[in-house]
């Protein structure tokens, strides 16, 4: 069937099925603002937009009287990028799919955006075509590629008249969004296309139905391609492919509809801080536990790193990514391809989680319990149950618990003076 340009239609494009079987994502802020490296992504518009005086007195500190954020641009060099090497770390990070800026709200572009005239890497910065350099290498890692991109652009002098007209004329998007999202596509096949920026205007003004049909039906990747839910004000939660919502979204139970959990390792930024502390990232037993929430959820788990200006992924970032891969070693099986089970945690506490694979049921637990005994109320053991531990060889003894559920001892552990890792499975067999 073709779709129509309408949510209705839209809305009924069954998703493609490679999204909720790959749960694992990471995502990439790169980009001009990766060079003042200071507050977050959004420096241009607390600087000039919203001309914020912490903002004024670092850029007067640190740069030559007069400048402008343009000037920044010839520093982003990306001279240390080296996309296999990011594509290695982030395949043994786990990751299925990985989402990077092509364009954020600064308008700058990742590639040779040919309505982008001296703004993009092309032209200016890295003078190297960003987007295509990082999808050749994850294409040839196996991993899926999305894009990201922002509708809007802040100071655009097209998207400004636009506004000014209450969103009335359109100039802006067809001289400039619409052109860079149809290249983007055609260009370089994207499995995901991450929109953004969308919050200003509605659909009508945005042409987002008329893209997503030709996207559907003409593309491509109208087969295989996933999107998001910002396309126009008022569209998040409600329509496009799968589901944002907001920012590091936690749903709480079990939504309807699929979605994705976005997070960042720095709490307080997507791009690249020069000024960041430890005490700001999330450690390793933080990322576990929101990625097993997720997914008990039945959402995917798509988590931030922002390179530096040279397209360096720090050892800090680097180290949280490869710890979460190590974790997926063991732990995988309870994770990808999964599918929630009827409850998705123990009700008694947050720290156990379940998964599911047809009848095999995962449950994971985050505390390791101080008498080696998991007790778990929620599977209806019967004769046939089996229990089995991820990473750890042979079955482990059950019982029935006195209520419901029942009792398993697990291995016991010796005593280490290294934390124990964040995190485990067991496998149930022959349980209701």
């Amino acid at each position: 069937p073709r779709y129509r340009p309408d949510w209705a239609s839209l809305d009924a494009r069954p998703l493609p099925a490679w999204f909720d079987q790959a749960k694992v994502g990471v995502f990439v802020h790169w980009g001009v603002f990766s060079v003042p490296a200071w507050g977050s992504e959004w420096f241009w518009w607390h600087w000039q937009g919203e001309r914020r005086a912490g903002y004024e007195r670092f850029v007067r500190r640190r740069y030559p009287p007069g400048t402008a954020y343009a000037d920044f641009a010839p520093r982003f060099t990306a001279h240390d990028f080296q996309p296999r090497a990011w594509a290695r770390l982030f395949q043994r990070a786990g990751a299925r799919y990985v989402v990077l800026t092509t364009k954020h709200h600064e308008g700058f572009t990742n590639w040779g955006s040919p309505v982008s005239w001296n703004w993009n890497s092309l032209d200016t910065g890295p003078h190297r075509d960003l987007v295509g350099e990082l999808g050749q290498a994850l294409r040839e890692s196996n991993i899926r590629y999305g894009l990201y991109h922002s509708l809007l652009e802040w100071f655009n002098p097209l998207y400004l008249a636009d506004k000014e007209s209450g969103f009335k004329t359109q100039n802006f998007v067809l001289k400039k969004t619409m052109p860079e999202l149809y290249d983007l596509v055609l260009k370089y096949k994207p499995d995901l296309i991450w929109s953004d920026g969308d919050w200003e205007a509605p659909e009508s003004y945005w042409n987002s139905t008329s893209f997503l049909a030709w996207l559907y039906n003409d593309s491509p990747v109208k087969d295989t391609v996933v999107v998001n839910d910002r396309w126009c004000n008022n569209c998040s939660c409600h329509h496009g492919g799968y589901y944002n919502c907001a920012d590091k979204y936690k749903p709480g139970t079990l939504p309807p509809h699929k979605w994705e959990m976005c997070s960042s390792i720095d709490k307080l930024s997507w791009g690249y801080r020069s000024n960041m502390n430890i005490a700001e990232l999330m450690d390793e037993a933080s990322i576990i536990e929101e990625l097993v929430q997720t997914v008990s959820f039945g959402g995917n788990y798509l988590l931030n790193v922002g390179p530096t200006k040279e397209g360096v992924i720090v050892p800090i970032f680097q180290e949280r990514l490869l710890a979460l891969g190590r974790w997926l070693d063991t732990n995988g099986e309870a994770i990808y391809e999964s599918k929630p089970w009827r409850v998705q945690m123990e009700n008694s506490t947050n720290t156990v989680w379940y998964t599911s694979k047809g009848p095999v049921v995962y449950a994971i637990f985050l505390i390791w319990p101080q008498d080696n005994v998991l007790e778990l109320s929620s599977p209806t053991p019967s004769p046939a149950t089996e229990v089995t531990m991820l990473g750890f060889a042979g079955t482990l003894k059950w019982q029935k618990s006195p209520g419901t559920g029942l009792l398993i001892t697990l291995p016991s552990m010796l005593p280490s003076p290294l934390p124990p890792q964040p995190g485990w499975t067991v496998k149930l067999e022959g349980v209701e």
